[in-house]
């Protein structure tokens, strides 16, 4: 058999105490699609730096090419081809596409200065390789989640690497692009490029790789083919539990809605969506990138001005011309990107949950009523299963499932009678995608109204009772959920909207 391109002997780490791997062997082979899956926390990430060089093992080797490396470094671990997509994107926000896409292969090539017009040659073509199209002069810190992502990944593969660590790199990316990507990384294996793809969607998981290694709890408890494993049995192995998830069921007890839409419109984004949710209800919304789905929830939270139509929350016209507005008429919104749009990551668990509610909790001489903010934090963390010692801990330290519980958290201080989430699950493992799911069928059914906006059809399924799906900045389907599937809703979301469902 080949040598391996990268090769792993009984890597140990530790951190203050704490061993997060243990005894760790792994091969990856060239032209190999390996998925590494386990939950947040389980160490894949640390195992991720140690390949790049990031952190150093507390024993064991690592080899790349057939050589060991006793000291491993980032700059040694680039040159032997290893390109890691991480999942924060580490992208430059205040530099264009095109500086930020072709940035590594210019410092690479020795330019003491940027060459502008070999910048856009590079950054086109990288582009142009996974089949996406996007302003190279655009900054990038006013991209989108999903334009961001695309950056990244157009980045790590203008790179010439051998081995390319995706981490979950499908986090923002619509169907059509995940498929383009799926062929990309086909097109790589068939080079001998090895990829190793990290991704908490099981779907994504038998789609593309031909092995898959499980961690759980810092040690490899599962390394076979893919083909020898079940959807039930790989999350056994990751999370050491059988999870089904029931699905979501609506009363229906009231007649009334709480929220209406009537032919609301945003020039460039949306126009003519109507809608109406009723207390109890989980309505779910899904639709490509560029669908309006984002503009619209943003828009229902007061962020974007509508050129047309009416919202109504009890049947009252509502003219929000911020999130002030918003909020008091009940609204909350949990943001798509958690890191920069919902979360203070340097402040405690505390400090996040009153953000939105800090004037509410102000004695009377002007000063904040530290007691009242930690025990509504300790009540929070009970509430929602947050594994917190205590509420004084930063955000950052926090997993990806248990910082979306915080945003939530954060949100359910002000009391909304209407929820709206932004891809509540994204980057979220398994176990903590079924403990949002159990939350938000909770709130529902104590009356709140819950918008759910996503492009898991999965997650869909089996928690809304209704779902709308847009193209082109329109609604182009409806449908109860007990009455549509997955095929139906897959080959809705990648019909391209014609005529004027294109807004312009």
């Amino acid at each position: 058999m080949n040598t391996p391109i990268l090769e792993l002997k009984g890597i140990n780490k530790s951190f203050t105490g704490h061993r997060v791997l243990h005894d760790i062997d792994l091969k990856i082979y060239p032209g190999e699609v390996l998925c590494l899956v386990g939950e947040n926390g389980c160490g894949k990430s640390t195992l991720i730096k140690i390949i790049s060089g990031v952190y150093a093992p507390d024993s064991g080797s690592v080899s790349l090419n057939g050589t060991l490396f006793p000291k491993l470094t980032p700059v040694i671990s680039i040159k032997q081809g290893v390109q890691v997509i991480y999942q924060d994107f580490s992208v430059f926000p205040n530099l264009s596409v095109a500086e930020n896409i072709s940035l590594g292969m210019q410092l690479v090539e020795g330019n003491k200065l940027m060459h502008w017009r070999q910048a856009r040659t590079m950054a086109q073509q990288a582009l142009d390789t996974i089949g996406i199209s996007l302003d190279l002069d655009a900054e990038v810190g006013g991209l989108s989640v999903s334009q961001k992502q695309i950056v990244a990944i157009s980045r790590a593969i203008l790179q010439n690497a051998r081995l390319i660590i995706m981490d979950e790199p499908t986090t923002a990316l619509t169907n059509k692009e995940i498929e383009r990507l799926y062929e990309i990384i086909r097109g790589l294996s068939a080079r001998g490029i090895s990829v190793v793809f990290v991704s908490h969607k099981l779907d994504e998981v038998f789609a593309v790789c031909d092995r898959i290694t499980v961690i759980r709890n810092g040690e490899i408890v599962a390394d076979e083919y893919a083909d020898k494993f079940e959807k039930e049995n790989l999350v056994y192995y990751m999370t050491g539990e059988r999870i089904a998830e029931e699905p979501f069921r609506y009363t229906g007890a009231s007649q009334t809605p709480l929220l209406q839409v009537e032919k609301l419109c945003q020039k460039g984004a949306f126009e003519d969506i109507s809608f109406s949710v009723f207390p109890g209800e989980i309505l779910g919304i899904t639709g490509q990138l560029g669908s309006g789905r984002t503009e619209l929830a943003k828009a229902l939270f007061g962020i974007g001005k509508t050129t047309g139509g009416k919202i109504l929350v009890r049947g009252k016209e509502q003219h929000f011309r911020n999130i002030p507005d918003a909020k008091k008429a009940k609204i909350a919104y949990v943001p798509e990107d958690r890191l920069s749009e919902g979360l203070f990551m340097q402040r405690s668990l505390k400090d996040n949950f009153s953000a939105a509610t800090i004037d509410q909790k102000m004695k009377k001489n002007g000063l904040v009523d530290f007691k009242k903010v930690t025990e509504e934090a300790v009540n929070r963390i009970q509430e929602l299963n947050i594994n917190a010692l205590s509420p004084d801990v930063l955000a950052s330290t926090f997993s990806g499932g248990n910082q979306q519980r915080i945003v939530i958290g954060k949100w359910l201080a002000t009391e909304p009678e209407i929820l709206i989430l932004n891809g509540p699950t994204v980057g979220v493992d398994i176990k903590s995608k079924s403990e949002i799911h159990r939350i938000l069928k909770e709130l529902a059914m104590k009356g709140m109204c819950i918008v759910l906006i996503s492009d898991d059809v999965g997650e869909l399924l089996s928690t809304t009772n209704r779902i709308l799906v847009m193209n082109g900045g329109r609604i182009i389907f409806e449908s109860q959920t007990s009455e549509t599937s997955a095929e139906v809703l897959n080959r809705k979301i990648l019909e391209d909207a014609v005529g004027e469902g294109h807004v312009k």
